[in-house]
């Protein structure tokens, strides 16, 4: 069955697409979606990107970041679900697709100071420093919760470049107290839990309000692992909204 998108032509527009020469190669980058639902209605954490950031500054986006060499090496023991594996690797590796699944766990770590994972199982060790600051608290991550929501690529004429997947998890995953405002590492600002309604009105970019509306159709309508979801990426000088 084909799934049906809602973007909005809003969502997806940018006069100053053109090439400039040759491509920068995207990097692997993920996301966190994190849901809260204590409330009469679910919210989401975000934060807001300095001005000084090069890539996208003064936006509100979602935890996340680029995939580290030491999220490769892990092996948490509870692994992506079957069916969100499955997908992921449709475009990599299962050693990739797991790494992109840590990488959306640590940077939400980094960035909000939120551990979420599974206190009941022996601590993984490590070297990598990025994963001994999240293990000191005696918690792995825990993949098998993770849904994987979109995807989506920088356009190649970008001096940044990437290509990055979208997870949504539950706030049940968080160990320790949740607090309305998260502090992380200083990098995201302003973090706070918002309802998709409120989100609007913040100056996000326009991928995140894409992802934002398929968000919000899950919530209202549910979803499954198997689920697809858009993938918007760049060619021939035009964006293209695929499945994954």
């Amino acid at each position: 069955m084909t799934a049906k998108f809602a973007f909005g032509s809003n969502y997806i527009a940018d006069s100053e697409i053109r090439s400039r020469g040759r491509a920068v190669r995207p990097r692997d980058a993920a996301t966190l979606i994190i849901v809260r639902n204590d409330g009469r209605e679910p919210r989401i954490l975000m934060g807001q990107r300095a001005a000084g950031h090069t890539f996208m500054p003064n936006k509100f986006v979602f935890p996340g970041g680029k995939v580290d060499v030491g999220d490769h090496r892990l092996r948490p023991p509870c692994d992506l679900h079957p069916a969100v594996m499955a997908r992921l690797t449709r475009s990599c590796s299962a050693t990739r697709a797991r790494a992109l699944a840590m990488a959306a766990i640590r940077e939400t770590y980094e960035e909000t100071g939120l551990v979420l994972g599974e206190p009941h199982t022996p601590t993984l060790r490590t070297r990598s420093p990025h994963w001994r600051d999240f293990l000191q608290y005696d918690v792995n991550p825990r993949l098998d919760e993770l849904h994987l929501v979109a995807r989506a690529i920088t356009p190649p004429y970008r001096t940044r470049r990437f290509d990055a997947r979208f997870f949504m998890a539950d706030a049940e995953l968080i160990q320790g107290d949740v607090h309305d405002r998260p502090q992380g590492s200083g990098e995201l600002l302003q973090l706070h839990w918002v309802t998709v309604e409120d989100s609007e009105s913040l100056e996000l970019p326009a991928i995140t309000r894409m992802v934002l509306s398929e968000v919000n159709r899950r919530l209202k309508e549910g979803h499954q692992p198997q689920d697809p979801g858009p993938f918007v990426h760049f060619r021939h000088g035009k964006y293209v909204f695929d499945e994954i």
